[in-house]
């Protein structure tokens, strides 16, 4: 039996549909707006280097979310006194070195922030997911995570300078000291 509707029905009908499906339009669009907004101030910089690097807000947003999942899944913990401070003597050892072995001395400092992150609980894996996992709990830090690596395993004929290695070393301090503050409480995933 058809069904045979009014034109008055036919608008109500009509209207209702549009209605629910701008409600639909609106609730999705604040979800991405509020996700986008929580990424963003979640991973600052790190956020726009994602994006820069993966063409578009959702592919760099699902990376970010794929990372926040990987570093949950991680055993990742504070470090006791006695390994805060035996790394903290180690630091005063390396910083000592500078003066007279600048180069070796940048070297060691990228070492030993790596071995700080191993005793948290990252994994070793190359830097690129390594400065990945580490971007999670550690965003402000990342760019210039990024560039004292660069400077400390640069090589051959654009040997750093020594403004460039000094800078390098004031990078790696700043990395050094966040990493062995006992870890702040989770944010709430900006991305769920």
């Amino acid at each position: 039996m058809p069904l045979h509707f009014t034109v008055t029905e036919m608008i109500i009908v009509t209207g209702v549909v549009c209605l629910v499906l701008i409600l639909a339009a609106a609730a999705y669009l604040s979800h991405r707006r509020k996700r986008t907004v929580g990424l963003r101030n979640r991973f600052g910089t790190e956020y726009d280097a994602a994006v820069v690097k993966h063409g578009s807000l959702n592919k760099a947003e699902s990376k970010l979310a794929d990372r926040e999942t990987r570093v949950e899944a991680l055993k990742i913990r504070d470090l006791g006194a006695t390994e805060r401070d035996r790394f903290v003597a180690e630091w005063h050892t390396v910083q000592s070195r500078f003066v007279d072995h600048p180069k070796a001395a940048v070297t060691e400092a990228d070492d030993l922030v790596n071995a700080v992150l191993e005793a948290r609980g990252y994994p070793q894996t190359g830097f690129d997911q390594r400065a990945a996992d580490v971007s999670v709990h550690y965003p402000r830090v990342m760019e210039n995570y990024r560039l004292a690596h660069a400077i400390a395993v640069r090589q051959g004929a654009v040997e750093a300078t020594t403004e460039e290695l000094r800078t390098a070393m004031i990078q790696y301090r700043a990395i050094f000291d966040d990493l062995l503050q006992p870890q702040k409480a989770v944010e709430v995933r900006s991305a769920a």
